[in-house]
């Protein structure tokens, strides 16, 4: 009797489960749809230690599926490129001598949403990545520095490493391109014999008028324009289930 009195006295101080309003379960559903929809998908990875060496597994049911699927999100068929990609992400994650498994995952994220095209793409995000978790290891330095000389340190290499990955972003988007803008004009309005002119447009100045005092004309609209081609994808044959990391080992 003792126990069931025990049993329904705990009982009655189980909250009740949070019914959430309408508002979040719309985001909430909006979230479960946004996962369900990534693209490429793609498993994560663990480290498995053994014998004080740092193995990197696919966490997949069939790790030969898995090794698929992440080197299709990496952009990347040749299976040599596959592992020493990820050989470079574990080490760039690593703390010491052990590899940060959430490090590595999160710089894998990153690669998966960027969705490289090709193995260049995948090497840039990869950096990106990479100076990403420089950046914020820096912020916390910077957030923390008390003495004079190490604020200073810590600003100039923050300060570095956010233009650096800026800059990175824009190559990104050059490298796409082709290296060519596209200029879209939705509207002009044109006045009753005026002239429209898309483009660049130099005016000369006083200096530069002709013998009788008139200007040269402007320069000759340009238009840009540029259509991306589709990325072409192939099959991925992956044939190892493990990338052997050595503890402490530098890519």
């Amino acid at each position: 009797m003792k126990n069931q009195a025990e049993a329904a006295e705990q009982s009655s101080e189980v909250a009740p489960r949070y019914v959430p309003t309408e508002r979040e379960q719309a985001i909430v559903d909006a979230y479960v749809n946004r996962r369900a929809a990534l693209k490429p998908p793609a498993p994560s990875l663990k480290i498995v230690e053994k014998d004080g060496v740092s193995r990197i597994r696919v966490d997949h049911d069939d790790p030969q599926t898995g090794m698929a699927l992440i080197a299709n999100a990496l952009g990347g068929a040749d299976p040599d490129f596959f592992d020493g990609l990820v050989r470079q992400l574990a080490s760039a994650a690593g703390r010491g001598a052990k590899v940060d498994e959430d490090g590595l995952n999160f710089m894998l994220s990153v690669i998966k949403d960027i969705e490289p095209r090709d193995q260049l793409e995948a090497m840039l995000a990869a950096q990106m990545a990479a100076v990403h978790m420089a950046t914020m290891t820096l912020a916390r330095r910077l957030n923390h520095a008390d003495a004079p000389p190490e604020q200073d340190s810590a600003e100039r290499a923050f300060n570095k490493l956010a233009r650096t990955f800026t800059n990175q972003v824009d190559a990104l988007k050059r490298y796409r391109t082709g290296g060519q803008q596209t200029v879209t004009v939705h509207s002009v309005n044109v006045n009753e014999g005026g002239q429209a002119i898309v483009g660049n447009v130099t005016h000369a100045g006083a200096m530069d008028a002709g013998k009788n005092g008139e200007r040269p004309h402007a320069s000759e609209p340009r238009s840009i324009a540029h259509a991306p081609g589709e990325a072409m994808s192939s099959p991925v044959e992956a044939e190892r289930e493990a990338v052997p990391v050595a503890s402490g080992e530098r890519a």
